[in-house]
């Protein structure tokens, strides 16, 4: 899905600067539709980029870019995992009993 509108990206890889969102025209490559983009880390970024990207919505040239898997049409959820957007409520309970087993005494 484009991080901006939500429609599919059916782009072939690899995603070439210029690519934009046949829907809303946002461009495709850009740190919000990127794997790594991870809000409050060090450059908004989970991988160790030397300079930081100053606008996350705009097309650039890192070369860490990797389309966020979860943004590919018919895509079998992040890391392969064959989840869809129907079992992520009974993932996030799971994950919070898992949390709170942690503390249990």
């Amino acid at each position: 899905m484009c991080w901006k509108c939500g429609a599919a990206i059916t782009a072939d890889n690899p995603i070439g600067r210029t690519l934009t969102c046949d829907t809303c025209g946002a461009d495709v490559r850009s740190c919000r539709n990127c794997r790594f983009y991870s809000p409050g880390s060090y450059h908004d970024c989970a991988e160790r980029v030397d300079a930081e990207v100053s606008d996350k919505e705009r097309a650039n040239f890192c070369e860490m870019f990797r389309l966020n898997p979860a943004y590919r049409k018919n895509h079998q959820g992040v890391a392969g995992t064959g989840s869809d957007s129907n079992s992520s409520a009974s993932d996030d309970a799971s994950a919070r009993s898992a949390f709170d087993r942690l503390f249990d005494a």
